[in-house]
C-alpha cells in the first residue's frame, strides 16, 4: 500500500505546482505560501480527527517532536524558496531542479538512515542528475527580465531543504501516526511562513489579492495537504530511498499541465532530459 500512497503523493504534488504558479502570478510568493499553509493546517488537522489519532498526541516522544519540528522548518525553507523560484522562472525549469533533491535524499538516506545503496540505485541517481542538467540548460529565446535571474538560486535551495525534510521527516514520523505527524509539522511551517511575511512587511498585501488568485492559492493548499498525507504515510511504511523517487515523478504531471494550461513548451533537449529523469526514477524502483 505504501507504493500506492507514494504515487498518489506524486499526482497531487504535480497538480500543486501548476495551481500555485497561477495563484502567485499576481501575488507575493511569501504571502501566498503563508495563506496556503493555513489551508493545509486546517485540512491536516481535519484528517487527524477523522482517523481518530488526536488522542495519541500525548504519547509523542520528545525525540519524535524534535525531528518533526526540524522537518517542518526544512519544509518551510523549501517552500519559501520553491515558490519564489516559481514566481521568477518557468515551471519546466524550476521543477526539475527541485526534484533533483532525490539524489541528495538517497545519499543522506544511505549515510544517516543506513538504507542500502546498490549499483542500480547509483545508476538511477546518475540518470536523474544528467536529466536535470539537460532540462535546465538555457533556451534559445530572448533573455528574461533581469529580476528573473535569481530563480535558479532559489530552486537549488528548495532542493536542499526538501532533501533534509525527507530525512528528518522519516525519522520523526516513525514514532507517531502519520496524519498526526503531518499536522504537527504543518504548525511549524505556518509559523515560519508568517514570520517571513511580517519580517518583509508584506502582510498588507493580503488585502490586495484578487479572487482568482485566492481560488488557486487555496486549491494548491488542498492538493498540497493531500500530497503530504499520502507522502508521509508512504514514508512511514516504506524506504525513503524508494518513496522519494516515486514522489518526484510528479514532474510528469507538472510538465503535462504546464503545457496544457501555461503554454510552456519543452525544447528537444529538455524533453530528452525528462525521459532520462523518468528512466532513472523507474530504475530506482527495480
Amino acid at each position: 500500500m505504501w507504493v500506492l500512497f507514494a504515487f498518489s503523493s506524486a499526482l497531487f504534488a504535480g497538480i500543486t505546482a501548476i495551481l500555485a504558479k497561477i495563484g502567485i502570478k499576481n501575488t507575493d510568493s511569501n504571502v501566498a505560501t503563508a495563506i496556503r499553509t493555513i489551508v493545509i493546517l486546517i485540512f491536516s488537522w481535519l484528517m487527524v480527527f477523522v482517523v481518530g489519532s488526536f488522542d495519541n498526541i500525548t504519547a509523542v516522544s520528545t525525540k519524535t517532536l524534535i525531528f518533526l519540528v526540524l522537518s517542518g522548518m526544512a519544509t518551510g525553507g523549501s517552500w519559501l524558496c520553491y515558490f519564489k523560484a516559481l514566481q521568477l522562472g518557468d515551471v519546466n525549469k524550476v521543477t526539475p531542479i527541485d526534484k533533483s533533491s532525490t539524489v541528495l535524499t538517497m545519499i543522506l538516506a544511505f549515510i544517516i538512515l543506513g538504507e542500502t545503496l546498490t549499483v542500480i540505485k547509483v545508476l538511477g541517481m546518475v540518470a536523474i542528475g544528467v536529466g536535470t542538467y539537460l532540462m535546465i540548460t538555457k533556451k534559445e529565446v530572448a533573455k528574461k527580465a533581469v529580476k528573473a535571474k535569481g530563480w535558479m538560486f532559489y530552486a537549488i535551495l528548495s532542493a536542499v531543504f526538501a532533501s533534509l525534510t525527507s530525512i528528518l521527516g522519516k525519522i520523526g514520523i516513525e514514532g507517531v501516526e502519520s496524519n498526526l505527524g503531518t499536522a504537527i509539522r504543518t504548525i511549524v511551517v505556518l509559523f515560519m511562513a508568517w514570520i517571513v511575511v511580517f519580517a518583509t512587511k508584506k502582510q498588507d498585501e493580503v488585502k490586495q489579492i484578487d479572487k482568482k488568485s485566492w481560488l488557486f492559492i487555496c486549491l494548491s493548499g488542498i492538493t498540497t495537504g493531500l500530497s503530504w498525507l499520502c507522502y508521509y504515510k508512504a514514508l512511514q511504511d516504506g524506504e525513503a530511498s524508494i518513496v522519494v523517487p516515486i514522489d518526484k515523478l510528479s514532474i510528469l504531471v507538472t510538465i503535462m499541465f504546464s503545457y496544457l494550461f501555461l503554454k510552456e513548451k519543452l525544447t528537444k533537449k529538455s524533453f530528452l532530459g525528462l525521459i532520462v529523469i523518468v528512466a532513472g526514477t523507474v530504475t530506482l524502483l527495480i
